[in-house]
């Protein structure tokens, strides 16, 4: 017995319940149609049959035959995606036929003769046509619509093997695979094409006994569909994706009247919809020739084409290209691109290719810790010297963070986005350190690559050098920077031709400058060209109200390092922090705190004084008499720091407080005895104090 699934109760689908339910070999195991009140349910319901309307549950219940009643294409298609590849599914229109079939055939038992009759108009009247061949591939069944289609008699073709009739036929490949083909495009040797829906026919035992197709002629709708081409079509379809679009275009008809054109293409040429729409296609033209009328013209495209548009004269550049439907010019379509924002998006792409190329500059003004007024002095300072092109000399000892403070100065100014590149003037030979900064041409010496090299000032164009030790350079290459910074430009070793660069310097030294100019080992042209904006870094021994933020920022920096999971340090560490002088300064802090960490047990979080490295407390370092040896305990720039402000007292007095005097005595200038008297808070009132 053949369990059947009905899929659809209107009028066919109640047809069909009725004349199954009276068929002994077939068992309706459920109805469904998802319109509740649809007559074929409530018979159902009355046959003791279950219905419902999702199909879905249904289709994998050992299901032999669906019958799909709705006459919906979209319900056909998911039944047989979704069936099990045993189960038969019945298309709507065959469904309907075999409906009204079966509908005859009842009332065939009541009225033969009648039924044949209704029998004989329903096959006439089927638009659709179909063909039944038997199980010896032979035409059994064909209908007037068929014949139609075919362009044969209805009476040569019965009995006739299928094949000589339609040589492309598959339906004998349908009875031998035993599987339905649906809605397959089929060509005819009269050329015509139609749509058909192939279904073998199978018995109780399994048997094929033949294979029926039915097929609708879609040779008018595919004339018509390529008929129906012409410019104005185009532009339906196209519109909402014109419309959307943030290209800018533009669309003409064959005589060069704008037709439409999208928002971005306003947005572009200052212009609204309605002074270009119906209007020639020079109207948006503010400078150059019409790309559109070029293009109906010679009917090719044009690529790339810079022009003016608009009231602003809009620089863009024009993509153009004709609209040809079956031969025939219908018009043509326009894009822009605006040049400003392309020039915009290649300036941003540049830049961020340099900081990824570079990424030389690596800290901020956030990384440097400290809220001392010291230090808070020197990070304004900073600041402002940050928004300014003018170079900047940063002085301290060695170990304050003068490099972190560069890094941090590059990073705020306008020229982030470029280079950052950093020399240390001490750590480069002095036979290397001019090709090194200036670079050299093709053959200046031996040994020099092929071509030439740049130096690190023509690398930094557009960015920031930093010169740290720059006491360390020697007066001849301390002349050559001086040329650098006057003139903006250099030569290279070997070369005679200048070499136009634009850098912003960062110089930094831990030495006593004013010293070295006394000493005839600095040029004071230099220093006053370096000098424009001194910042000084406090050593962190004027700083120690800063070891706790710089402690704690260290710590979870060498956790990250070390592996460790150290929180802080106790009270008693704190104190021998405190009390330490730091001739190191921050770098011997990093020091101390890391080699605390690394000779602490795994599991410790907490920094105790018998972790830290033995550290003389300030009182004990600075003894108040000289040792044997005459050192009293301060460092070298202490002394000669403590040297040169006693110096300046006593000349300043002798010279009864006249600074012009004072600076010709000490072979000094004016400028820099007014910054050493700032230096040291020396002034006329002070100076009891040093009686």
């Amino acid at each position: 017995m053949k369990r059947v699934l009905i899929v659809g109760a209107g009028k066919g689908g109640t047809a069909l319940l009725k004349l199954l339910s009276q068929v002994d070999r077939m068992q309706v195991v459920a109805v469904t149609d998802i319109n509740s009140d649809a007559p074929g349910l409530a018979l159902a319901e009355s046959y003791g049959i279950p219905a419902g309307r999702s199909w879905e549950q249904w289709i994998h219940k050992k299901i032999d035959i669906v019958i799909e009643a709705t006459g919906q294409e979209g319900v056909f298609q998911s039944i047989r995606e979704e069936r099990d590849e045993t189960t038969v599914v019945i298309p709507g229109s065959v469904a309907y036929v075999t409906a009204e079939l079966l509908e005859e055939k009842e009332a065939l038992v009541q009225k033969l003769k009648r039924q044949t009759d209704n029998q004989h108009f329903i096959l006439n009247s089927i638009h659709d046509g179909m063909i039944v061949v038997d199980h010896k591939e032979n035409i059994t069944f064909i209908n007037p619509s068929a014949a139609r289609i075919l362009g044969r008699n209805h009476q040569d073709v019965l009995h006739c093997p299928v094949q000589e009739i339609i040589p492309a036929s598959r339906l004998p490949y349908a009875m031998a695979s035993k599987h339905e083909e649906v809605n397959k495009k089929l060509e005819l040797e009269n050329g015509k094409t139609v749509v058909t829906t192939r279904i073998p026919m199978i018995d109780e035992s399994g048997s094929v006994i033949g294979a029926y197709a039915v097929f609708k002629d879609i040779t008018e709708v595919v004339h018509l569909a390529e008929e129906v081409t012409d410019l104005k079509e185009v532009k339906t379809m196209l519109e909402a994706i014109i419309q959307s679009s943030d290209e800018a275009i533009s669309v003409v008809d064959e005589n060069g009247s704008g037709l439409m054109v999208n928002p971005a293409y306003t947005r572009i040429t200052g212009l609204p919809e309605k002074d270009i729409v119906g209007k020639p296609a020079t109207v948006d033209i503010s400078e150059g020739e019409s790309m559109h009328m070029k293009v109906l013209r010679t009917r090719r495209p044009v690529r790339g084409v810079r022009m003016k548009v608009g009231p602003a004269r809009k620089d863009v550049l024009v993509n153009v290209a004709p609209v040809i439907v079956d031969g025939k010019l219908k018009g043509s379509v326009g894009v822009l691109h605006d040049v400003s924002e392309i020039k915009s998006l290649t300036s941003e792409l540049k830049r961020a290719r340099q900081i990824i190329r570079s990424l030389e500059a690596k800290y901020t003004f956030d990384d440097i810790i400290g809220d001392s007024p010291e230090m808070t002095l020197a990070l304004e300072q900073a600041k402002v010297g940050a928004r300014t092109p003018a170079s900047v000399l940063l002085r301290g000892e060695s170990g304050t963070g003068k490099e972190l403070f560069a890094h941090a100065i590059h990073n705020e100014s306008g020229r982030r986005h470029n280079k950052f590149i950093r020399v240390n003037c001490a750590a480069i030979a002095e036979s290397l350190l001019e090709s090194e900064l200036f670079g050299y041409e093709d053959g200046a010496f031996s040994g020099a690559r092929r071509g030439g090299k740049k130096g690190l000032f023509e690398e930094a164009d557009n960015g920031s050098i930093f010169l740290d030790e720059i006491g360390e350079l020697t007066l001849p290459m301390q002349a050559k920077l001086l040329r650098v910074l006057q003139e903006n430009e250099m030569i290279r070793v070997g070369g005679t031709k200048p070499v136009h660069i634009d850098v912003r310097v960062i110089a930094a030294t831990n030495i006593n400058l004013e010293k070295a100019i006394m000493n005839k080992n600095f040029r004071e042209d230099l220093y006053y060209r370096l000098n424009r904006l001194p910042i000084y870094i406090p050593p962190l021994r004027e700083r120690i109200e800063d070891i706790p933020l710089l402690t704690a920022h260290l710590i979870q920096k060498l956790n990250e390092d070390y592996g460790r999971n150290v929180t802080s340090l106790n009270g008693e560490a704190y104190q021998c922090l405190m009390d330490y002088p730091w001739p190191g300064n921050v770098r011997e802090l990093e020091n101390i705190i890391g080699r605390a960490m690394i000779y602490m047990e795994h599991t410790d979080e907490i920094i105790k004084p018998e972790h830290l490295p033995t550290l003389k407390k300030q009182e004990d370092t600075v003894e108040p008499g000289r040792t044997a040896s005459g050192w009293t305990g301060e460092t070298l720039q202490e002394a000669v720091d403590d040297y040169e402000k006693k110096l300046l007292v006593e000349a300043y007095r002798s010279h009864e407080f006249n600074k012009t005097k004072t600076a010709k005595a000490l072979g000094i200038s004016i400028r820099n005895l007014y910054y050493k008297l700032e230096k040291y808070g020396l002034d006329k009132n002070s100076m009891q104090y040093f009686s």
